[in-house]
């Protein structure tokens, strides 16, 4: 589907313009697993404040990240543009001269704010307010700056700090304006330190295995077994211990499985009680009925599938977002959306609820017609992904690929081979089927929708090259920190 294809909510600007505009409360969290969330699958963990908006709005079940790494994810969300365009194909810096949806939202009369993980490098743009992490951040006794300094949280964990924060801005908002607000959690980012609330908790459960624990990778290519980031790689500060004496081959791999699990699901717990506290202070403002939520992931994450953690590779689990949204005035209660989405549709898509056209710099597309449960005629069946890191900290072997509402191809560009997979009747992605003779019919139809989607969104490599990357750069020390 061509970038401009669907209109961004054209159809509903008018009226949008004419009622009160609704306030857009956007909550990411860094490395959240959609099947890690129970409104998707409760095998893991109950997520009952999270699960609110899928029964009060719309769960959405395919939507991808177009780079699967934070940074680039990120960029992505705020410009509607794919890395190659927005500058940002690795750990780089976000041009602070870009102009992002933020800015968009500010010059139609939103109050903006920016509160939590940014990891873009330079200082946030288009914000009225914004306090954020320096870099990674951390879990406990966290800093946050402000165009003004920075201060210490002293005794607090960040994701409960990053929570006050947001409520402080929202009663502190003003009243006059339609606000627009980011709220990036830090968690559940590695090293998985939950709060000791959760900790103990969680150390007492025993967690489910995922069945490709122990994946052969037989018919796979060689980019999953050069990959470092198997469950075996954990670190002992991954796991806050060291390894029992005399564990080996698969007895090994269990243990830290679930020592790996259990703090990162204790996190997750503590990011649903932070939105439950979001969704009761606006319930308590009277804000609810008006207020567009949104919870999500900067890309989804391996949970012991196919024997890894961390993201990168363009399997379902890393591509996959988790989106949940509730808006009373404008989406039926327990609605289930399948179109295919991606990250760069999300600023089309605030700028449509705000009543204001996509620019045409923006590769995204508003997804305002699927609120209604309905795909508008040309709706997009495929979406194009590409990850650069490489060589990168775990080793992933740089790729793009296609993936259909059916199929998916992938290609390892810098190890010249591929891999395709039927999704309806491999949804676990096992059987490579790029060699099969009875696939190469539709081998060849994935090359070329890939190629077309290639060429359509201007990808002629950009980057490809470590030596073509934009300047990596690091966050500046921010002021010494005053404590709370």
């Amino acid at each position: 589907m061509a970038a401009g294809a669907v209109c961004s909510g054209c159809t509903t600007i008018g009226k949008l313009s004419e009622a009160k505009r609704p306030n857009i409360l956007f909550i990411m969290s860094d490395d959240h697993a959609a099947h890690a969330i129970s409104a998707y699958t409760d095998k893991l963990i109950q997520t009952p404040h999270i699960d609110r908006l899928a029964k009060e709005g719309c769960l959405f079940t395919h939507v991808f990240a177009t780079n699967a790494i934070c940074t680039p994810s990120r960029a992505s969300i705020l410009t509607g543009q794919y890395s190659h365009v927005n500058g940002v194909p690795v750990f780089n810096q976000l041009d602070p001269n870009k102009i992002t949806v933020a800015h968009r939202l500010q010059q139609a009369g939103y109050h903006t704010a920016m509160i939590g993980k940014w990891h873009l490098g330079s200082d946030p743009q288009g914000f009225d307010h914004w306090e954020i992490l320096a870099g990674q951040g951390e879990y406990f006794d966290p800093v946050l700056y402000t165009r003004e300094g920075s201060k210490k949280y002293y005794g607090e964990y960040c994701t409960d700090t990053i929570t006050n924060l947001a409520l402080v801005q929202l009663r502190r908002r003003p009243k006059d304006k339609p606000f627009f607000m980011m709220m990036h959690h830090k968690a559940p980012h590695r090293p998985w330190n939950p709060a000791p609330r959760h900790e103990k908790l969680w150390r007492l459960k025993t967690i489910p295995e995922p069945d490709t624990l122990f994946d052969d990778y037989a018919t796979r290519t060689d980019a999953i077994r050069l990959q470092k980031q198997s469950i075996g790689d954990l670190t002992k500060t991954d796991v806050k211990d060291d390894v029992p004496e005399g564990l080996t081959g698969r007895a090994r791999t269990r243990w830290m499985y679930q020592r790996y699990m259990q703090d990162y699901l204790g996190c997750i717990q503590g990011i649903d009680e932070s939105v439950g506290r979001m969704l009761d202070e606006l319930d308590e403002q009277g804000l609810a009925d008006n207020t567009v939520v949104i919870y999500t992931s900067d890309q989804g994450f391996f949970l012991g599938d196919h024997g890894m953690f961390d993201k990168r590779f363009m399997y379902e689990e890393s591509l996959e977002m988790p989106f949940l949204m509730r808006w009373p005035k404008g989406i039926k209660a327990g609605t289930r959306q399948d179109a295919l989405v991606i990250n760069c549709d999300f600023a089309p898509t605030f700028l449509a609820l705000a009543g204001v056209e996509t620019p045409p710099e923006m590769q995204g597309v508003s997804f305002m017609p699927l609120l209604k449960g309905k795909r508008p005629a040309g709706w997009r069946k495929s979406m194009y992904y590409r990850y650069y890191h490489d060589p990168g900290d775990h080793n992933t072997a740089r790729h793009y690929g296609v993936r259909t509402e059916t199929h998916k191809l992938i290609y390892f560009d810098k190890l010249e081979q591929w891999e395709c997979y039927d999704l309806v009747k491999d949804p676990e992605e096992l059987n490579n089927l790029y060699g099969d003779p009875e696939a190469q019919a539709t081998v060849a139809e994935l090359k070329a929708e890939l190629f077309r989607l290639k060429k359509e969104l201007g990808d002629t490599d950009r980057y490809a090259d470590p030596k073509d990357w934009p300047k990596v750069s690091s966050y500046v020390k921010p002021p010494a920190a005053r404590g709370n």
